[in-house]
């Protein structure tokens, strides 16, 4: 089961795309975060989002919101991916331990070794405002993150 609205969001350490750590707590009390979970990079689907994401993203990283993006791929993977995407907000590897972060959100699929499309607008608070939870096949659709980053 994902991690519900009004939940405190658990918090994580992972390495960006450039090899540093990322924790969600540095954001706290400064920003509010849509953090975005998706399976795996050079997929149609995931680049079509974080493509989407990227051509929007005055609405998703400014003063007052940060876009963090986890997949369990490797730093080096999202490295090369990045720079082949044009992706300059962070993505995180929840590569090793594998998938844990994804597992404290409730988005690890163990069969196919991989998050679902978890999404997550948590507060400058740490307190998880909205969420939506896709199979692995369905986009999902980046107004809904604005509106609900609208309502905070």
């Amino acid at each position: 089961m994902a991690i519900e609205v009004g939940a405190k969001a658990p918090d994580f350490e992972l390495k960006n795309q450039h090899g540093e750590s990322v924790r969600l707590s540095d954001f706290q009390g400064e920003k509010n975060v849509v953090l975005l979970f998706y399976p795996f990079a050079f997929t149609g689907v995931c680049t079509g989002e974080l493509c989407a994401l990227r051509d929007e993203l005055p609405k998703f990283v400014n003063d007052e919101v940060q876009l963090l993006a986890v997949s369990n791929d490797s730093p080096f993977t999202l490295r090369v991916f990045a720079e082949q995407e044009g992706l300059e907000y962070p993505l995180l590897s929840d590569f090793w331990p594998h998938g844990e972060a994804s597992r404290a959100y409730g988005v690890f699929d163990e069969e196919k070794g991989c998050a679902v499309r978890g999404t997550f607008v948590i507060d400058k608070e740490g307190v998880v405002r909205w969420t939506i939870v896709n199979g692995l096949p369905d986009a999902r659709d980046l107004n809904d993150y604005v509106k609900a980053l609208e309502s905070l």
